[in-house]
Order: C-alpha cells, then sequence, then structure tokens
C-alpha cells in the first residue's frame, strides 16, 4: 500500500475551510443595520406597493402568453415569503446590534453617574468644612464692635488719666506735692 493511498484507520487531515466570511461580522452587522433602517421606512413600503402592484395589475391585465405568474399568484407568494424570510433574521441582528450599543452606554452612563455622585459628595463635605471654618473667622461686624468697644475703653481711659492729671498752679492735688 503506498502512501499516496488515503488510509481507513487514520483521520483525515484537515483541510483548509473556505473562507465563509470574506465579510467581517462587523461589515455583515452594518449592512444588517443599514438594511433593517431601510425597511422601516415610508420609501421601503412605497417600492413595495409599487412592485406588488405592477405585479398584480400585469398578471391579470396582461395577455395570457405574457403572464408570468399564471396560478393565482402563487410566485408573488414565494417572492414575497423569501424576503420576509431574510428581513427577519436581519432585523433581529440589527436589534441585538443596537441592544448591545445600548448596554455599553448605559454601563458609561452609570460610571459617570457614580462619579458624579462621589463628585457631589466631596464638594458637600468641602462645603461643610468652609462652613465650619467661616463660624470661626472674625467677621467685619465683630471687628467693627470689637474696635468701637477698645476705642471708648480708650476715651474712658484718657479721661480718666485725664482727670487725675493736675493742673498748674493746683497746690492741693496730690501729685504737686
Amino acid at each position: 500500500m503506498s502512501t499516496t493511498q488515503k488510509r481507513l484507520d487514520l483521520p483525515r487531515e484537515k483541510r483548509r475551510a473556505l473562507r465563509a466570511s470574506m465579510l467581517s461580522t462587523e461589515d455583515f452587522g452594518v449592512f444588517a443595520e443599514k438594511f433593517a433602517r431601510f425597511m422601516g421606512t415610508a420609501k421601503f413600503l412605497i417600492w413595495m406597493t409599487v412592485f406588488v402592484v405592477i405585479w398584480l395589475g400585469w398578471n391579470t391585465m396582461a395577455p395570457e402568453k405574457l403572464r408570468f405568474d399564471p396560478y393565482s399568484f402563487t410566485f408573488l407568494t414565494l417572492i414575497l415569503s423569501l424576503q420576509a424570510s431574510y428581513a427577519a433574521p436581519l432585523i433581529l441582528l440589527a436589534q441585538n446590534r443596537q441592544e448591545q450599543r445600548d448596554k455599553v452606554i448605559a454601563e458609561q452612563d452609570r460610571q459617570a453617574n457614580a462619579r458624579a455622585h462621589a463628585d457631589m459628595e466631596f464638594l458637600a463635605r468641602e462645603v461643610a468644612s468652609l462652613r465650619m471654618s467661616v463660624g470661626e473667622v472674625a467677621t467685619r461686624d465683630f471687628l467693627r464692635g470689637e474696635l468701637r468697644s477698645f476705642r471708648e475703653d480708650l476715651v474712658e481711659g484718657l479721661a480718666d488719666h485725664l482727670a487725675d492729671r493736675p493742673e498748674a498752679g493746683d497746690e492741693d492735688h496730690p501729685a504737686n506735692r
């Protein structure tokens, strides 16, 4: 038995897989989203209606030799079923991709909200500490009151000092003795 003959007691060699994915999954997903968006437009409905009306009109009014769907529009039904059988999975694929994007956005929103909440808590603590420290700081009104009180004390002290001071020629004053 030569080595070129296939042996049945050995597993087959692995063949190179055919390139089934000539489009990447991302490209196919983008196509599915565009297709789903197009199918949800009035433009698609108008074109589909025009197609069906032309089909029905041609197969009912044209001479029998020119009609291409003579059996109660069976071919039209098959075409519409085929279109629906491809549209449904493509629409589901587009919805799944949108759901994945929504999950990512929701997670990013949750993280941003958590950061904002932490920032707000920090700022609230800072404001509270500022309020406490401002309570210990002398205010303008407090300083004015203290200065007014000090001035009055000085004026009284000066008046007392001047009252105790002897005048020239006053011999009875104890300071002049």
